[in-house]
C-alpha cells in the first residue's frame, strides 16, 4: 500500500486520464479559475486561485500547496478539462476528502462521475484509505449526483461551514 501524498499518482482510464497538472495545462487551468459559474460552487480559498498567474500557481502545486492537498488534473485526450483534489488527509483513521471542478464546457458530459470513480477506485485499490468524504453547496445537485454515482451517502444536510464568504455557506456532508 502506498502512503498517501508520497507520490503523485497517474490514472489512466477508458476516456480519461488523472495526472499532474503540467505547463501544458496552464490555458486550460486559466480558463477553470476565471470562471465565476465554477467557482460560486466553491471555497473561495482553493490552491489554484492562490496566485493570479496560473504558471506560479503549477510552479507551487506540488510543493507548498502539497502540504494540504493534492490537485490533479484531469484530463482528456484533448487535454485538460478540470481539477480533482484530495484534501484533509488524517492518516491515523486513513480518511481523506476528494473535491472536483470542471470546466463549463465539459459539464454534463459524466466526466466528474468517471473521474471521481477512477480517483475511489485507485484510492480502495492502492491506499489504506478506507473513508472518503466529500462536501457539496446545498444548491449544487449536480455533484450531489455524481457523489451518489458513486455510492457516496449524504450524512448531514445544510451545516454552516466556512467557505471563505462573508456568511457561512451551507453544505451537505458525505460519506463512503
Amino acid at each position: 500500500m502506498k502512503k498517501l501524498f508520497t507520490e503523485i499518482p497517474y490514472i489512466k482510464g477508458d476516456r480519461l486520464v488523472i495526472r499532474k497538472v503540467e505547463e501544458k495545462d496552464a490555458e486550460g487551468l486559466q480558463e477553470l479559475v476565471d470562471s465565476p459559474a465554477v467557482y460560486r460552487w466553491l471555497p473561495t480559498f482553493l490552491c489554484e486561485r492562490k496566485y493570479r498567474d496560473v504558471h506560479r500557481v503549477i510552479e507551487h502545486l506540488y510543493d507548498e500547496c502539497r502540504q494540504e492537498s493534492l490537485i490533479l488534473g484531469i484530463c482528456l485526450e484533448e487535454g485538460f478539462c478540470g481539477l480533482m483534489e484530495l484534501y484533509g488527509y488524517k492518516e491515523e483513521i486513513h480518511k481523506i476528502s476528494v473535491g472536483y471542478r470542471l470546466l463549463e464546457r465539459y459539464w454534463g458530459q459524466g466526466i466528474a462521475t468517471e473521474a471521481l470513480g477512477m480517483m475511489v477506485d485507485w484510492l480502495g485499490r492502492e491506499t489504506d484509505i478506507e473513508i472518503i468524504t466529500a462536501s457539496t453547496m446545498v444548491e449544487n445537485a449536480a455533484s450531489a449526483g455524481v457523489l451518489r454515482k458513486n455510492g457516496f451517502d449524504q450524512v448531514v444536510h445544510a451545516v454552516g461551514e466556512d467557505w471563505g464568504y462573508s456568511t457561512p455557506t451551507l453544505a451537505d456532508k458525505w460519506i463512503r
